[in-house]
């Protein structure tokens, strides 16, 4: 897919009608481009391989695009029709890797209900998506145990010997379905272009957007944890993401501590209790 503008080509409406029953028309439909996901590390403490994501594209064509994940015909809004993924080398996931995303080629058939749906869309109040899918093996950061064969006694969050826990979703086998959603466990997942009559930016555009504010949600998660810990803390001015990404970690570990010695007033036994402050 070309990164100039897109236009409802002859080409996008013999792939779209590869899913519809009767001939749709140009003007009938509504197309727009969503970021499924990413191999980066989510607010889960997990991430999809790079060659996941390959697999994940063409599991995700055809698939529908609900609300919520809740599994009602009554809730299906648009289809997959295309997709597409694209690594960025200039960029690196938190843990080093070139920062790489799934994205999926949607459309809806323009309704009189739909226009709601639409309007929304448009105006960047529907944007956030999660998507539902099955993989094979979940392998642990730190060790490489298998997380469907057992797994080990490592914490998703922590840090061992300098090196975070998370979990490597690898080898999907399904996907269900795309949603949108108030709160997406994957930072970046979103609709990132609409597209017809228009012209938008870029895919690279639209990426550093979300990683500003992805940075600017962690600013706030790092003065929130400030004001809970005692004593003189380090500065974030001039940090860049993976920087944040690091004090966020400290200040956690550090507030834990407290919180274990009783210099501060909240129980934060591990890392779930810190839910409140993740971004």
């Amino acid at each position: 897919m070309s990164e100039e503008k897109i236009g409802i080509t002859d080409e996008v409406m013999e792939k779209i009608n590869r899913h519809s029953v009767g001939v749709l028309k140009k003007e009938q439909v509504y197309c727009f481009r969503v970021l499924l996901c990413d191999n980066e590390v989510d607010r889960d403490y997990e991430k999809f391989s790079a060659e996941a994501l390959g697999v994940l594209a063409g599991l995700f064509v055809g698939r529908t695009g609900i609300s919520d994940h809740e599994c009602r015909s009554s809730g299906q809004t648009a289809r997959i029709y295309d997709t597409e993924v694209k690594a960025y080398p200039e960029r690196k996931t938190a843990d080093g890797e070139v920062y790489t995303a799934l994205f999926g080629y949607a459309y809806m058939v323009r309704t009189e209900k739909n226009g709601s749906l639409i309007a929304e869309i448009e105006g960047g109040i529907k944007k956030e998506v999660s998507v539902g899918c099955a993989v094979k093996k979940r392998r642990c950061s730190v060790c490489g145990a298998d997380g469907a064969r057992g797994g080990c006694s490592h914490v998703r969050g922590k840090v061992y010997g300098g090196k975070l826990c998370y979990v490597v979703l690898e080898e999907p086998t399904d996907a269900y379905e795309w949603s949108f959603v108030a709160v997406p466990a994957q930072r970046a997942a979103g609709v990132t272009k609409v597209y017809g009559e228009r012209s938008e930016g870029g895919a690279e555009e639209a990426l550093r957007g979300l990683e500003e504010r992805f940075c600017e949600e962690l600013r706030r998660d790092i003065i929130r944890l400030k004001s809970f810990i005692s004593g003189k803390t380090e500065d974030f001015d001039g940090l860049d993401i993976g920087g944040l990404l690091d004090m966020k970690k400290a200040l956690e570990s550090q507030l834990r501590a407290e919180a274990a010695g009783g210099s501060v007033g909240i129980a934060a036994a591990d890392s779930d209790e810190l839910g409140a402050f993740r971004v």
